[in-house]
């Protein structure tokens, strides 16, 4: 049974955890403004001396996130708690594939990213050795058929998508992710290699969170919260996120069944 705290908030719970893993898309910021009453909960938990990060699907490295959210108003000691999924892709792109061409799928402000290899890039879909998925491209961001077509004859190929989201609602405008062209790649029959929630690697690079009382909380039950089932961390959902309208017609029970996940707690936003 899933456990409301809207009237209690997160300081009802808070003292039973040693760390936070809080998404930021969907719960601090909507793509556009800070959520005040989530930055009071933030700095409330540094209060308390708890840890937590502020783990996103970004799919860019930790400091240009930090110049995004420093534009929007947030403290520098809120904003040395972030760690991105594309952070986490970095090392094992260095690992696996030093040196070897690719073609990126995504915006340009994603750029960021490959940086230090962008030598490596090809223009090319047919002369890489291995697809480097960001997102969609600006011209092309909401027909995922054109990327059907565009990687129908690429199946052999690996993909590595460093966002695993499928959907973010940009302030009152829903978004394509990466993770709907990796999905179509692998219908297709492509190999992926993801790195972000829900995947451990992305929590274990983070932070050392050996022998710690973990709470998740997040607002998409496919990466924030099945993220935290497989972990076996508690997890909170932000209803007022990428599942509000499903779970304002279904409600809580039936749609985390749906979605077979557990959800021990649930709030409307993040609130102390």
């Amino acid at each position: 049974m899933t456990k409301n705290l809207d009237s209690e908030g997160l300081q009802s719970i808070a003292r039973n955890y040693d760390l936070f893993y809080i998404d930021l898309w969907g719960v601090v910021h909507n793509g556009v403004e800070l959520h005040e009453k989530a930055i009071i909960a933030l700095k409330k938990l540094l209060e308390l001396n708890k840890e937590f990060v502020l783990l996103t699907n970004a799919p860019r490295p930790i400091d240009t996130v930090k110049v995004i959210l420093e534009k929007m108003g947030m403290d520098e000691n809120l904003r040395n708690h972030v760690f991105t999924s594309g952070e986490a892709s970095l090392s094992y792109l260095s690992k696996e594939h030093k040196s070897q061409k690719f073609y990126h799928v995504g915006p340009p402000r994603d750029f960021d990213l490959f940086k230090d290899f962008k030598n490596y890039k090809s223009n090319k879909i047919n002369d890489c050795e291995y697809l480097l998925c960001t997102g969609l491209f600006d011209e092309h961001d909401k027909d995922l058929n054109f990327y059907k077509d565009l990687l129908e004859h690429y199946v052999n190929k690996k993909m590595i998508c460093t966002n695993p989201d499928l959907i973010v609602d940009k302030g009152n405008r829903r978004e394509l992710c990466a993770g709907s062209v990796a999905m179509v790649f692998e219908k297709m029959g492509g190999e992926v290699v993801y790195f972000g929630k829900p995947y451990p690697e992305v929590y274990n690079q983070s932070i050392d969170n050996k022998n710690k009382k973990i709470l998740s909380i997040g607002d998409n039950l496919n990466t924030d919260i099945k993220g935290a089932n497989l972990l076996n961390y508690d997890s909170l959902l932000i209803s007022n996120g990428v599942h509000k309208n499903e779970i304002i017609d279904n409600g809580i029970e039936k749609v985390s069944k749906q979605y077979e996940s557990i959800v021990n707690f649930i709030q409307s936003d993040l609130k102390w």
